[in-house]
């Protein structure tokens, strides 16, 4: 008989048994709805660390889109950062100067400012979306700013005074600055209004262009000129060019 040898006894047991790389795994899921995924990883963090140490031989991990968001992120920011540094460089190698290209890239904090500035009055948060929207500004911002920088440049070694040659630059490019940012500004208002199925997940994208874009064009035709009026006084402007006959020439033609 089985009671000569075993004993039975109610008990309960797994419905489902699963494994992540050959270990047994437990999973526990809850419902994030009206909050972002950065907001609930964070608090299913604090809850671990709340919960102290696990048992000996268990192991507490967050897997899922919580990694992949991360990921991503990280990868933005890099992508972010290793651009400016480019930008820096060939405008360093045009210019053949590195006080031009840091005016240039000074609009970027004022592009990132107008981004976080946006989000919040919208009720945006940080993500994949708007941080593409504040990389898409910085581009169209550095642009604007080359143009002014530019031109100012230009009539700087035609014999203009500093500040007479960054007010003219200033009032000949304001039309191509402000156009250029108005048209990439009227393209993202459908897009940072939601319209449509589905339009809340891309809408922080075109309210971090059109945050970054306001506040850059601000930056470019009022903050830009004073800057750039400041670091020229350092020295005369040098030739673009790396051949010595051309700044030999701009040189004579300088006195």
């Amino acid at each position: 008989m089985l009671g000569d040898i075993a004993t039975i006894a109610p008990g309960t047991a797994p419905g489902e048994i699963d494994h992540y790389n050959s270990q047994r795994t437990v999973g526990v899921t809850a419902n994030v709805a009206d909050a972002d995924l950065g907001r609930a990883a964070e608090a299913v963090e604090r809850a671990v660390r709340d919960a102290g140490t696990p048992p000996r031989g268990t192991v507490v991990a967050i897997r899922g889109q919580v990694e992949q968001m991360r990921e991503t992120l990280a990868g933005l920011r890099e992508g972010l950062a290793l651009a400016l540094v480019a930008v820096f460089l060939l405008l360093a190698a045009n210019f053949q100067s590195l006080r031009e290209p840091l005016a240039v890239l000074s609009v970027a904090p004022a592009v990132l400012a107008g981004v976080v500035v946006s989000l919040r009055l919208t009720g945006s948060t940080g993500n994949i979306q708007s941080l593409m929207g504040a990389i898409m500004s910085i581009g169209v911002s550095v642009a604007n700013a080359v143009l002014l920088v530019t031109f100012a440049r230009d009539r700087w070694r035609a014999g203009d005074a500093q500040p007479v040659a960054v007010v003219t630059a200033a009032a000949g490019r304001l039309r191509a600055i402000v156009m250029t940012s108005l048209a990439m500004i009227a393209g993202m208002i459908p897009m940072a209004a939601a319209f449509g199925e589905g339009g809340e997940q891309s809408a922080p994208l075109g309210r971090a262009v059109i945050g970054g874009l306001v506040a850059s064009t601000i930056a470019t035709l009022v903050f830009l000129p004073a800057l750039y009026v400041i670091v020229a006084r350092a020295g005369a402007p040098r030739s673009a060019s790396l051949e010595p006959d051309d700044e030999a020439a701009q040189m004579e033609d300088g006195r």
